[in-house]
């Protein structure tokens, strides 16, 4: 189990630069545009989607998404702002559980799935467009990183206070402050190389590590509702692909948003 882990972690480490590094921008559209159609099938899954046909045609109407803000570029912002309204709210759900189980019926699963499997890919395209994106993305991508392993380990080593005891034991403060610092110290070092920091940057790491906890804990939430285990079983070790997104799906919409309003990209959107 622990070398599968590893091979498929290295797998998607490598498969992941060449996307955000070399792909030019049609392809990379349409290759994190299947990344959506896998997120939404899983999405379908924990909505109680149970025939494949029914998943696919779930995965369609975020494709009908997707084509629909190729073709009409002003649906972007709007799409970001309802997927960070989304996280906002899902940060509610999360600590009032399970008394918010009562609310997370299939429909509103299934709603919440379609919308934020749209919003990461819009996220994405508005990153990469932006000047230096491939650098943005890929600083994203280690807030996300590093905050998780920063929390792993001081967690293992510190945690005593249980952060959500009810969605997943396993957290604790200690280790969400431990990754939000490791996360903080690497990041804000890149954001100096970069010739990019400065005092605002704190706010919004401190932003984006929170906002990427969220993510993880949301889908801890959808899966016990869900009862299971994994989100899906396509990634060898590690479960379905949200197992491993879903922090970064949270995070996405909110940087998006940033790098628009902080001036950072001059593209259309």
């Amino acid at each position: 189990m622990l070398r599968s882990r590893i091979i498929t972690g290295l797998v998607l480490a490598v498969t992941a630069l060449v996307a955000i590094y070399l792909l030019p921008i049609p392809a990379f559209s349409l290759f994190f545009w299947l990344v959506g159609v896998v997120a939404a099938y899983e999405y379908a899954g924990l909505a109680g989607v149970e025939r494949r046909w029914l998943r696919m045609a779930y995965a369609g109407v975020y494709t009908l998404l997707v084509l629909a803000t190729v073709y009409e570029p002003d649906l972007r912002i709007p799409g970001l702002f309802v997927s960070a309204g989304i996280w906002a709210l899902a940060l509610a759900c999360i600590f009032s559980y399970p008394a918010s189980g009562t609310l997370i019926r299939p429909w509103v699963t299934g709603i919440v799935g379609i919308f934020i499997s749209w919003a990461s890919w819009i996220a994405l395209m508005v990153i990469r467009e932006a000047p230096g994106g491939s650098h943005w993305l890929l600083w994203m991508i280690l807030v996300v990183a590093f905050a998780d392993i920063g929390a792993y380990f001081t967690g293992r080593q510190f945690g005593r206070r249980k952060l959500a005891p009810e969605v997943s034991p396993g957290k604790t403060w200690e280790g969400f402050w431990g990754g939000m610092l490791v996360s903080s110290l690497i990041c804000g070092a890149i954001l100096v190389a970069m010739g990019r920091f400065n005092g605002g940057w704190i706010f919004i790491m401190v932003l984006l590590v929170t906002v990427s906890v969220v993510g993880d804990l949301f889908e801890s939430v959808l899966k016990r509702e869900r009862g299971v285990k994994d989100s899906g079983v396509i990634l060898p070790g590690h479960g379905g692909a949200l197992d491993r997104i879903d922090s970064a799906v949270a995070v996405l919409p909110y940087f998006a948003l940033i790098l628009v309003y902080a001036g950072l990209t001059d593209q259309a959107v």
